[in-house]
């Protein structure tokens, strides 16, 4: 058996080639094929320059030799290399006459529009509307604070993306009750500091506001 010789860099480069869509030298598993060129590549190539055979080198060292089905001549049958051809790259080696290089017009224009029309379904593809709830408490100035008028002056406030929900009056001390809410916002519409600004404006009943929770629906 004559296999190519792999300290040859043509050959290397060639093999490179080879092993761009193959995981083997030949068929779908680990053959004798593999030990035969595993043996004549006595160390892990430069995986920077060599990329595919370094994958392939160190899947193959897996492997038990003796164990793997095939024939050793399977490699001479496959890989015939030439070993005269400079080691420049891939556009210089050429192992089977492949024509991947010829561009076809059509199929690059059919290519194109598909590309633009996958773009264009995904630029309408409604994105997911992001909300959060939160607990939204209001501190009154005093204990005569009249806490349902300031609740309803609270709750008639409106922004896109915002729903009041339940409430209820938490005791602070001395006697005053605190409204605690809670609401539903759109995290890209409603910003909770214009919110605050605008509970803070309701300067007849409202001393402070804060937000006690929030969370991720």
């Amino acid at each position: 058996m004559t296999l190519p010789d792999f300290k040859n860099e043509s050959v290397l480069a060639q093999f490179e080639n080879f092993l761009k869509d193959k995981s083997y030298v030949n068929g779908h598993e680990a053959t004798q094929a593999d030990a035969a060129v595993f043996e004549q590549i006595a160390s892990a190539p430069d995986a920077s320059k060599y990329p595919h055979i370094a994958r392939w080198w160190e899947h193959i060292k897996s492997f038990d030799a003796k164990e793997l089905p095939g024939d050793k001549a399977q490699a001479e049958q496959v890989l015939k290399f030439d070993e005269s051809a400079a080691a420049g790259g891939d556009d210089e080696v050429d192992l089977f006459g492949s024509d991947e290089d010829e561009v076809d017009p059509e199929a690059e224009r059919i290519k194109a529009e598909r590309v633009k029309e996958y773009e264009a379904r995904k630029a309408k593809k409604p994105k997911a509307i992001q909300k959060s709830v939160v607990t939204f408490e209001v501190k009154p100035w005093d204990d005569e604070t009249d806490l349902k008028a300031m609740e309803e002056s609270v709750r008639a406030i409106e922004m896109d993306g915002l729903v009041w929900g339940a409430s209820k009056y938490v005791p602070v001390g001395y006697g005053v009750n605190k409204l605690q809410i809670t609401i539903v916002v759109e995290d890209d519409k409603v910003s909770m500091d214009e919110l605050q600004e605008r509970v803070q404006d309701l300067e007849d009943y409202v001393q402070s506001s804060d937000i006690a929770a929030m969370q991720k629906l």
